[in-house]
């Protein structure tokens, strides 16, 4: 299996959230040129490889991360939250960017339009991408009309984890237990498994079955629309209809399945940039106590490969020896035709 190179970065935590060590920063990964249309990512950028496990549409399919040097990490803890260039590593700090030019990254578990429901899996050495299974069945979300699957790239940020012991101020409801959830509006089309750049745009308060379920507005930053794009009203004002779309997919997507509809904080309406943000630090916060063991994991997997300080630290060959016990990759199984169905709610 040829491993498909996905392009990504480490992170300048040191940026929004303090100094970070430089003894922390994991030296193995290469640089690729990446070649986009913006001034500020006219740079050189670390990249990412995949390698698939198991049998796609399967209960043991898995998507691994490495690095281009072969090392075996996790997306979950390994892939930092802030996107950095190679100047980032020579030039000395000067004042801090703008938070326009402050681009993340995201780790896309679901290509728009596509139902199988795939995620990080939280509670597995290496946390690979999976999909998700309830009461035995793999889980898809249905089609309501007019929507196909999912209606944007949707993923994760990385080093980020919503603390279900952490009660949310305003809508006092406390965290899901996983990485806070991203909508690339962007028109790509992405990969399980390739790990982006974005601006974030915005933020909706979901509540999931009483627990705070954040998700995140952002855009690819190689989208040709990045650089107008800058805020949540950017968004209205050029894309008319899709945030309301937005909503109400996730207020419904459950009801094909019995469930009650979703609700939201702050009656629906999406909070700025601004608000974003600040909501994205406080989860790398509570991510930064997990995986330094000052939280309840609550069954969360912290072992790392490079996260400064941890008490979770795994070694190379334990790492590739997780992967090399994995089912090994071979053809996928067929999918059951009730996932193309459409459901009228």
């Amino acid at each position: 299996m040829r491993p498909q190179l996905l392009r990504s970065t480490l992170g300048r935590l040191a940026t929004l959230f303090g100094p970070f060590p430089a003894s922390c920063i994991d030296k193995g990964v290469t640089q690729t040129a990446a070649a986009v249309p913006h001034l500020y990512l006219s740079r050189k950028m670390m990249h990412y490889q995949t390698e698939q496990r198991g049998h796609p549409n399967t209960p043991d399919y898995r998507i691994y991360f490495k690095t281009s040097d072969g090392k075996y990490i996790s997306p979950f803890h390994d892939i930092p939250l802030i996107a950095k260039s190679e100047q980032d590593d020579d030039v000395p700090a000067k004042k801090p960017k703008s938070e326009n030019k402050v681009l993340y990254n995201m780790v896309v578990e679901v290509p728009r339009w596509t139902n199988a429901k795939m995620e990080i899996a939280t509670k597995e050495l290496l946390n690979p991408i999976k999909q998700d299974v309830k009461k035995g069945k793999l889980r898809y979300v249905a089609n309501i009309f007019p929507h196909k699957g999912y209606i944007w790239n949707y993923g994760a940020l990385p080093q980020t984890w919503e603390d279900p012991n952490h009660k949310d101020e305003e809508t006092k409801c406390c965290g899901d237990n996983d990485p806070i959830d991203v909508c690339d509006i962007s028109a790509q089309v992405c990969s399980p498994g390739q790990v982006i750049q974005v601006k974030i745009l915005g933020i909706l308060a979901m509540i999931d079955e009483g627990e705070m379920d954040w998700k995140v507005i952002a855009i690819n930053a190689n989208d040709p629309d990045a650089e107008k794009l800058n805020c949540i009203e950017d968004v209205r004002r050029s894309r008319p209809g899709h945030l309301e779309a937005t909503v109400e997919w996730f207020r419904k997507y459950k009801v094909p399945d019995g469930k009650p509809e979703n609700q939201f904080g702050f009656n629906g309406e999406f909070k700025d940039k601004d608000f974003a943000v600040e909501i994205i630090k406080s989860t790398h916060e509570h991510w930064r106590a997990l995986v330094h063991k000052q939280t309840n994991a609550g069954g969360i997997e912290c072992r790392n490969m490079s996260c400064c300080n941890s008490p979770f630290q795994l070694s190379a060959d334990e790492a590739r020896a997780v992967v090399q016990s994995a089912p090994v990759f071979g053809t996928a199984h067929q999918v059951c035709s009730e996932v193309d169905k459409w459901h009228f709610i």
